[in-house]
């Protein structure tokens, strides 16, 4: 076995982790906010690796079960005041009054682990009514739309531009309603609470049509945002209703 240990810009970690997983590795580890190392099987070319990465840095493994380390990174975490998010794999007990997520990393992001998903959480919690139409832009995994579900949505909508995506968003037990696209493919006024959980680049170019997809009344929850990023996308945005932030990243609720 072996691995890639891979530099990238903080906000372009999480669409390097998607890409990696395409990739077919046995684990992927974050080491810190730019650094991320992949572990591979003998059997997966080295030289393919290294010419998508150039940079990266291999180096050749102690034979053990990285798929069992690597899970053994993701454990059972409350979040907010309702969620209790858990890998399929573990059977630890829901604590009383919290939802349960079970979450399955795969070829998507979004285990609930990364600040920024914790935020929409949290921002879930406050403006989801029982019965609101919910839009997730950007959907990954799915499991905000599965969080907007477990609160008591009307209807659920997901969307992404990654067909894996797509189709691992429909795995949950109660799929969302979901389809291959983006925010500028969705009916003007069509949510009454918007999810964008992307990147700052994203958010900013999309924000007419995030804006849009909103009914009078509704609520966008934009998070994926640095805080250090905030000025600048801030700029290009109407004035926020709510500014939240969690070490190092933010959310911004319109």
């Amino acid at each position: 076995m072996f691995s890639l240990e891979i530099e990238c810009e903080p906000d372009e970690k999480d669409f390097l982790i998607a890409e990696l997983w395409e990739q077919g590795p046995a684990g992927i580890v974050e080491l810190n906010p730019r650094v991320v190392r992949a572990f591979f099987e003998d059997t997966v070319s080295r030289s393919a690796l290294l010419g998508m990465y150039p940079g990266s840095r291999l180096r050749v493994e102690e034979d053990r079960d990285w798929v069992q380390a690597s899970r053994d990174l993701l454990q059972p975490m409350a979040v907010g005041e309702r969620f209790y998010l858990a890998p399929v794999w573990r059977d630890d007990p829901t604590p009383a009054g919290r939802l349960r997520i079970s979450v399955n990393p795969g070829m998507a992001f979004g285990t609930g682990a990364h600040e920024s998903t914790q935020l929409c959480l949290e921002a879930l919690e406050t403006y989801l009514a029982p019965g609101m139409t919910v839009l997730d832009i950007g959907t990954g995994t799915g499991i905000l739309a599965e969080a907007a579900r477990l609160l008591g949505a009307g209807k659920v909508y997901a969307c992404d531009v990654d067909p894996v995506a797509v189709e691992i968003a429909g795995a949950w037990e109660h799929p969302p309603l979901r389809f291959l696209g983006s925010a500028d493919a969705v009916r003007a006024q069509s949510a009454d609470v918007v999810l964008a959980n992307l990147n700052p680049g994203i958010i900013a170019r999309l924000i007419p049509h995030l804006l849009a997809a909103r009914r009078e009344g509704g609520v966008l929850l934009a998070s994926g945002i640095e805080s250090h990023e905030l000025g600048g996308l801030q700029e290009k945005m109407p004035p926020p209703r709510e500014l939240r932030q969690k070490g190092d990243w933010a959310l911004i609720a319109f």
